[in-house]
């Protein structure tokens, strides 16, 4: 049985959705279930019920406050243990290239960490020269093919994770 990762993400700007989308068929084409949701959409059993979390968020000084309210909303999932030993990643995209990105990724990442989840980052690669981070996917403005082939990587990398995690 394929595992299931959740692509939750916030959605200010098209960027962001196309980052989404794309993370998303880098977990489809690795084999994996994708359930993609927006804040607005998404529960704490959608959250519960993946194998793995792709989480997004545009750059806003950090994350959006609407992903911290949703964050925040989950309770005390980081106390009880329930996201612990899950795989997670992130993406972000902004204006500039300097705005903040990778705050905005670590933002995410120590929420991450904060209950526990394995964090799940990029390696160096090539395409890292003119787009992207260790700590996640990232935009800069208009889409490239560099960010969009960036975040397929990322969804990718985060399902063969959760997916040798969920077998042991």
């Amino acid at each position: 049985m394929p595992v299931s990762i959740l692509v939750l993400y916030d959605r200010k700007n098209s960027a962001i959705e196309s980052l989404a989308r794309a993370a998303a068929s880098g977990v489809e084409l690795s084999g994996a279930d994708v359930t993609i949701k927006r804040t607005t959409e998404a529960t704490t059993t959608d959250l519960l019920a993946a194998d793995g979390l792709l989480l997004g968020s545009p750059n806003w000084s950090g994350i959006t406050g609407s992903l911290k309210s949703w964050l925040d909303d989950q309770g005390d999932l980081w106390e009880d243990g329930s996201l612990a030993g899950k795989p997670a990643a992130a993406f972000t995209s902004g204006s500039g290239q300097h705005s903040g990105l990778e705050m905005t990724l670590l933002q995410m990442i120590h929420w991450m960490l904060a209950c526990g989840m394995v964090v799940v980052g990029l390696p160096w690669g090539e395409r890292m020269r003119v787009s992207g981070s260790y700590y996640g996917a990232t935009a800069v403005g208009d889409m490239t093919t560099e960010d969009m082939a960036q975040a397929r990587e990322l969804g990718a990398r985060l399902a063969s994770v959760a997916t040798k995690l969920t077998r042991t």
